[in-house]
């Protein structure tokens, strides 16, 4: 049964096509001829199937100028400038593919990843062409559902990457036509959609389009594998049978093949399944106002519209839209990239109470996926309500987000202390700092600091920049460490000792990044010459102005959060600095030190919170550290965005 919706509307739909069009001409610079049949191949191929031009995300000398994800990245992108929205007002991403650039993890997990995307719900849909539908399915019902008010499908391919001649020649550059098909059939691109309630569309102004149901239905069980890649050509080995990927490339089991003579019988099954939908009522009797259908090549269209006929579902040749031609076949991203561009060009000619079908068939083992979508007018309604968030997660998912670069998978950065493996007294505690620190530690991934150092784009001058901010603030960190124990009255007294030793550990740390300044090639020798940036002043006067109060045990929650960078994140970015900058092991000597050491200051710092809960009177002390703990994590998030300048 279809899955049908009452508050689903799409808000647009983007699309990304990498470089220049290519001809029919000049594709041997991209797919080179295999052997001496490989031209009359083409020409049958390319005269059957009508596209006259296409993309390719590698260049003329078969290296990747776009990843797979970073087109799902610029899809995306160009899908949320239309609906003037920010990817941190998204909280769900949906992605369909035929493959992504690894083979794990899932692929939406790397988009979100590539545009360091703030933390939101992700589902990777693996298959051909129908996978968009899957996605878009998904996201369907996380609105639909209240879940989200905002969700993301996105789809995108890059079979290029597997028609490179270098691909075949273990196999002597000799194979059948099954391998050689698709090599002129396929290309590149990625298309998305944004859905959420009811707005009107970019392109076509006072009307908006409504999701009336989605429906995908698999056909796996009644037929053979018609296209597939990891299989030998007879379906029986698969790839990872093999001793080694040499072998396999050898035996073919790492070539794209389509079984061609299966192809009818996928066209046959889709209508007959459509035409099940028109008789259960799910098509509107007066018929399809603008068909969008993901044909494969030219050659099927009147196959389609003899079955269409036959099932007396007939649509008008002139309701049919496509884009093959000059965009080409882009598997699971064709339907997107076709309804985006169908809107930007057809958008005028839509009107109130038009239907439009998107029709996909998949002929990997046979899948038929449809979309039915409404125009509706743009008239005020009133919105549905949303399913309320929990503070911390709406809080959570307002990171500001839309404007970031390519970068690759984060390491997994667990809270400082685990509440599990505390003290039963802590773990209440443990764990709302954990929440703090959990936000905190997404949030400082995403500052410009450190997309630059992790995509290696972080230069000495950068660097340099940032200790020079960074030492005026830690030759602070003793001073009001010191000036908070001497605060400390009565039974917290009892902490000073603690806290002092602590201080004395930091008061010449300063001293070591100074040092690493002056390798990197700063020039302020004098330390009283350097001045924090607008964060690092704000976090320096709120912890000195805290630590003048009488017994200011919140302290123990800022000690959490810079200790905790210094023992969580700073090891994962060493290697990262050591690798992008030309600078000498004794330019690191803090970073090193921090990396190695805060975790033993950790463990002090578990020490004086479990003194001073045993000697709270009041009840306020968990309080007080929490609350420090967040103001801290805000300053500290701040210091960390104004170290790059900010018009770059």
């Amino acid at each position: 049964m279809p899955v049908a919706y009452s508050n689903v509307y799409l808000q647009s739909a983007g699309m990304f096509l990498p470089g220049a069009p290519v001809d029919n001409a000049g594709m041997d610079a991209y797919v080179a001829p295999l052997n001496r049949i490989s031209d009359r191949l083409k020409r049958r191929i390319l005269g059957e199937n009508g596209i006259q031009t296409r993309h390719y995300a590698i260049d003329g000398a078969g290296q990747t100028v776009f990843s797979n994800a970073q087109m799902a990245q610029a899809a995306i992108e160009a899908t949320l400038a239309q609906a003037g929205r920010k990817l941190g007002e998204v909280g769900f991403l949906s992605s369909g593919s035929s493959g992504g650039d690894a083979l794990m993890p899932g692929f939406a997990n790397m988009i979100q990843g590539e545009m360091a995307a703030p933390p939101m719900e992700t589902l990777s849909v693996h298959g051909v062409c129908a996978a968009s539908v899957g996605a878009l399915q998904a996201a369907a019902q996380a609105v639909e559902g209240g879940a989200h008010p905002l969700a993301l499908a996105v789809a995108s391919e890059m079979p290029s990457r597997l028609f490179k001649r270098s691909r075949f020649a273990a196999q002597g550059y000799d194979t059948d036509f099954d391998a050689h098909f698709l090599r002129w059939m396929l290309s590149d691109g990625a298309g998305a959609v944004l859905l959420g309630g009811p707005q009107a569309l970019p392109h076509t102004p006072g009307l908006r389009l409504k999701l009336r149901w989605t429906h995908q239905r698999s056909f796996a069980g009644d037929y053979p594998v018609c296209m597939q890649l990891g299989l030998t050509p007879d379906r029986s080995t698969s790839h990872l049978d093999f001793p080694a990927w040499g072998d396999a490339e050898a035996a073919g089991a790492l070539a794209l093949r389509q079984d061609i003579r299966l192809l009818p019988h996928l066209f046959d099954v889709c209508i007959h399944e459509y035409a099940d939908l028109a008789h259960q009522g799910w098509v509107p009797e007066r018929g399809i106002d603008h068909f969008l259908c993901h044909y494969s090549s030219e050659r099927f269209i009147p196959v389609v519209d003899e079955l269409l006929e036959k099932a007396q579902l007939g649509i008008p040749r002139e309701r049919w839209w496509s884009n093959l031609a000059w965009r080409g076949n882009t598997g699971a991203a064709s339907i997107f990239i076709m309804l985006s561009e169908f809107l930007q060009q057809q958008g005028t000619r839509l009107k109130a109470g038009d239907t439009v079908l998107c029709f996909i068939p998949e002929s990997g083992r046979f899948t038929a996926g449809f979309m039915l979508w409404e125009v509706e007018a743009d008239t005020p309604v009133q919105a549905a309500p949303q399913a309320s968030l929990p503070r911390k997660a709406a809080a959570a998912g307002s990171a500001d987000s839309a404007d970031h670069g390519a970068l690759p998978d984060v390491a997994t950065i667990a809270a400082p202390h685990d509440p599990a493996t505390a003290p039963q007294a802590l773990a209440p505690l443990l764990t709302e700092l954990a929440s703090i620190w959990q936000d905190y530690r997404s949030r400082v991934w995403r500052t410009p600091l450190l997309q630059r150092m992790r995509t290696r784009q972080l230069d000495t001058a950068d660097y340099v920049r940032w200790m020079g901010h960074w030492i005026p603030q830690v030759r602070e960190g003793s001073l009001w460490m010191r000036e908070g124990a001497a605060s400390l009255t009565g039974e917290y007294a009892a902490l000073a000792g603690l806290i002092d030793l602590h201080a004395d550990d930091e008061q010449h740390d300063f001293k070591v990044l100074h040092s690493d300044y002056l390798k990197a090639g700063g020039t302020a020798t004098d330390i009283g010459q350097l001045r924090r940036n607008p964060g690092g002043e704000a976090l320096n006067a709120y912890l000195h102005g805290l630590a003048a109060t009488p017994n200011p045990i919140g302290l123990l929650g800022a000690i959490y959060i810079i200790e905790g960078t210094g023992q969580r994140i700073v090891p994962s970015l060493l290697p990262l600095l050591r690798q992008a900058l030309p600078l000498p092991p004794d330019a690191f000597r803090f970073l090193e030190y921090h990396g190695a050491n805060d975790e033993h200051h950790l463990e002090r710092w578990l020490m004086a919170v479990q003194m001073a809960l045993e000697l709270d009177t009041d009840g306020t002390a968990a309080q007080a550290i929490v609350q420090t703990a967040q103001h801290t994590a805000q300053l500290y998030l701040m210091q960390f965005q104004h170290v790059l300048p900010q018009a770059r």
